[in-house]
């Protein structure tokens, strides 16, 4: 990546958005249940692809995850979401994946 000088400005937004990513991630994870309910083919695919992708920067238990992947019924996702909103269902409780590099 290049390296890049940022404003003290672009500094502070970048920093707050970073601050507030867990809840840009609920939301958004509950964004989706309610798109994916209302879309079908590719758009749909694409909507799943983005809620295993929060999903795994949520770093909820590796099983779970499956179990929603592979049912891919808005109705399992939308019950996780409800998990992580009422605080029965943590973030991070599942193993972190090792990063490259």
């Amino acid at each position: 990546m290049a390296d890049r000088n940022y404003s003290p400005h672009q500094q502070k937004v970048i920093k707050r958005y970073y601050d507030n990513r867990d809840a840009i991630d609920d939301q958004r994870l509950a964004e989706l249940v309610t798109n994916l309910y209302l879309a079908s083919g590719k758009k749909q695919a694409k909507m799943w692809e983005t809620a295993q992708k929060i999903l795994d920067r949520m770093e909820l238990p590796e099983s779970r995850v499956k179990h929603v992947m592979d049912s891919k019924d808005p109705a399992v996702l939308a019950k996780v979401v409800e998990e992580l909103q009422n605080g029965k269902l943590k973030r991070g409780s599942g193993k972190k994946k090792p990063q490259a590099g």
